[in-house]
């Protein structure tokens, strides 16, 4: 991911409090010029009703939720946070949130977004032997 690199320092399921973890916390080298380390949380998305748009969530997402809080909260403290949905389906070029399943998670979705989360899509390729991410696609915050 383009926008992910230059961070020689990959942690996984780091905690951020009492009860939650990141997926991925990202660090810069101690001995070279500082940056704010990433805190990077990743969705999968599998659902459309409508390709090409890919939706998330499928279902209510308390826990998905409170990692958006949780986001911000890094931003709040002066950090750098990344909501990632990867899109696991090649039949999909644009993303938005399904607000008619979950009426709260498109909503602070997009508060986050507002409040310096950054939200970054990608597709993948799919193959009986790999699945890799393939490319960007845009996200549609009211589509």
């Amino acid at each position: 991911v383009p926008e992910l690199t230059g961070y020689p320092i990959l942690r996984r399921e780091v905690r951020y409090d009492e009860n939650s973890r990141i997926d991925i916390l990202l660090q810069s080298d101690p001995d070279a010029l500082q940056r704010p380390s990433a805190w990077v949380e990743i969705k999968n998305v599998h659902f459309s009703r409508n390709p090409p748009l890919a939706e998330f969530p499928d279902c209510r997402t308390e826990r998905g939720l409170k990692h958006l809080k949780a986001l911000e909260r890094v931003v709040d403290a002066g950090g750098r946070a990344v909501m990632l949905f990867v899109l696991q389906r090649m039949d999909c070029d644009a993303f938005t949130t399904a607000d008619d399943i979950d009426r709260a998670y498109g909503p602070a979705l997009r508060e986050a977004a507002s409040h310096g989360v950054e939200v970054l899509c990608y597709s993948c390729h799919l193959t009986p032997e790999a699945i890799r991410l393939d490319r960007a696609i845009p996200w549609r915050p009211q589509y």
